[in-house]
């Protein structure tokens, strides 16, 4: 007995049956990460899919649509998948097998990322990081700038930001009583501001997380609100992270990348992604673009150090992948990519079309496939179970972007155009308020 209790006391205490009747654990001495205690919630995405599943034990006959996740929907242009099929079929070949390529990506597709999305911005080919798509790229910019930088993020915000601040270190504590994590400057961003922060009222930090178009909101900052969050940055010595991932389905004179504003190539880094622009969601592809003009204070190139952190996190983007991304920057590729980002955002009018009818404010669907409704006086879960339980509809609750984003939900247009009008239609016959 004596030994036994000996034996749990090395192990931490550990040897014990947990809840739920699973089974005996045995633990290691090794102590977990202490930032991953600080996170609050279970990822925002994960979670709904187990409020869906929950759902569909209740009613198993239940046709969902799904108007939440965003993710494509649409066959990726055969213009594009035969040239990746072309090029996995020459792998078998003496002539056209390649093993490893260089971790920054295929020349060629560097080249023709600057060409098409930077002309005329002084992008070089060099300057262009290929990557297996822009979530990735967010958690390896955070390894390049580790724990002890301060970060602004936006309010409501994607995810992925904020998560990877706390796991990395640069959050303190979540705060009950605010809903936000000490440590971190969170910019409001909301209709009452006309989605852009009052930079005279922000703190200075190192790192601003900035998405535009936005996720959630579906808002795309303007050149004079992005000019004065490039100097707001220049002004303090902050480096902006620029998510343009949403770019191609800008519609007005919105500008597509933070590079056409002067001063932004000596303090932002931009990322971007051929998830949303290609249907390459599940194929995984996109891009980083770090100027040789951007400086630490202590004037080493950021450039240098995030080509380290490439080579020695990443061994490179897919082949075919990669001859997949050449292929949707090519003329008719480009114009096979386009022409299904035109059909998301005419769901994205239907849906825009299908909330006012209902007499609410709704936000975004113009510049982005994001649909941003506001339930006045409403928590944001509340309508989330509320639509779903009486249209079997999945949506976003905005409250899961941040505090900011209570009283909201997402609609994401990506979807099936007869999914997009069946739901427009089980909308348009319940009440919601």
């Amino acid at each position: 007995m004596l030994g036994m209790t000996n034996k749990r006391k090395e192990m931490g205490n550990c040897l014990k049956t947990p809840k739920e009747g699973l089974a005996t654990v045995r633990c290691t001495k090794v102590v977990r990460n202490v930032n991953l205690e600080k996170l609050r919630h279970n990822y925002l995405f994960p979670e709904i899919e187990a409020r869906e599943l929950e759902h569909l034990n209740k009613h198993p006959d239940a046709n969902i649509i799904r108007l939440g996740i965003g993710d494509t929907t649409e066959p990726i242009p055969d213009i594009i998948t035969s040239n990746m099929a072309e090029y996995a079929r020459g792998l078998s070949t003496r002539k056209g097998y390649k093993g490893y390529g260089a971790e920054q990506g295929n020349k060629d597709l560097r080249k023709a990322i600057a060409e098409s999305f930077y002309k005329d911005l002084g992008v070089k080919d060099a300057e262009v990081f290929v990557s297996d798509g822009a979530q990735c790229d967010i958690s390896r910019l955070q390894l390049l700038l580790g724990s002890s930088v301060s970060v602004a993020v936006q309010d409501p915000n994607f995810p992925a930001y904020m998560d990877t601040s706390v796991i990395i270190g640069q959050a303190g504590d979540f705060l009950d009583d605010t809903l936000k994590y000490k440590n971190i400057e969170y910019m409001t961003c909301g209709p009452q501001n006309n989605f852009f922060p009052d930079l005279s009222t922000t703190s200075r930090t190192d790192i601003i997380f900035f998405c535009s178009p936005n996720n959630p909101t579906g808002h795309a900052a303007s050149r004079e609100q992005l000019t004065q969050l490039v100097d707001f940055a220049r002004k303090n010595g902050s480096i902006i992270v620029y998510d343009s991932a949403y770019s191609v389905y800008i519609t007005d004179d919105s500008p597509r990348s933070i590079y056409e504003i002067p001063g932004s190539r000596e303090c932002a880094i931009e990322i971007s992604s051929f998830s949303k622009i290609a249907g390459f969601t599940g194929v995984r592809l996109g891009w980083t673009v770090v100027p040789d003009e951007l400086y630490y204070a202590n004037k080493v190139p950021v450039i240098n150090d995030f080509d380290r952190i490439v080579c020695t996190c990443f061994n490179g983007a897919s082949r075919i992948v990669q001859a997949g991304g050449l292929a949707c920057l090519s003329p008719d590729g480009f114009k096979a990519v386009m022409a299904v980002v035109d059909y998301y955002m005419e769901n994205a009018k239907i849906l825009v079309d299908t909330f006012t009818s209902l007499g609410l404010v709704v936000y975004g669907g113009v510049n982005a496939p994001y649909v941003w409704v506001h339930f006045p006086g409403s928590r944001s879960w509340d309508m989330f179970s509320e639509i779903l339980k009486k249209t079997h509809i999945i949506t976003v609750p905005g409250s899961g972007f941040g505090p900011g984003g209570e009283g909201f939900i997402r609609v994401t247009a990506f979807g099936r155009r007869e999914h997009i009008l069946e739901a427009s239609a089980r909308l348009t016959s319940v009440h919601l308020l």
